[in-house]
């Protein structure tokens, strides 16, 4: 990342304010298979109750890119790490995918305005209300 995108940007990856409280205020947990830092705060400092964590993003700040087992350990639904435990996903669990919204792979049903809008024909088993 350039030094000024750094400067003037807050979602490719971190500012330099985020840069200079992570380095002084984080301990490093380690970090996932697409490049994002895991963080917890050195002091212990607890924010509504909880120890603060973070996570610096590699590339665009987006929170679909977070992992389900960092996401877990983020919101303090798990105490330890994936990186100090072995972490096996359950067999019903479907393989991470980032949030597809806004782009050109969104999901569009059929009947979608984004997929030419031709709807099924009502079937007529609605009748609609009319007042008396």
């Amino acid at each position: 990342m350039t030094l000024l995108q750094e400067v003037f940007t807050w979602w490719n990856g971190q500012t330099m304010g985020t840069r200079f409280y992570t380095w002084r205020n984080g301990r490093f947990m380690g970090s996932d298979d697409l490049g994002n830092r895991y963080y917890e705060a050195r002091n212990g400092r607890k924010i509504g109750g909880y120890t603060r964590r973070w996570v610096i993003y590699n590339g665009l700040a987006e929170a679909s890119m977070v992992p389900p087992d960092w996401h877990g350990w983020l919101h303090h639904t798990v105490d330890v790490p994936p990186t100090e435990e072995t972490y096996l996903p359950k067999e019903w669990q479907k393989p991470h995918r980032p949030n597809m919204t806004g782009t050109s792979q969104a999901y569009r049903p059929q009947g979608s305005l984004h997929n030419g809008a031709n709807r099924q024909p009502a079937t007529g088993d609605y009748e609609a209300w009319r007042p008396e």
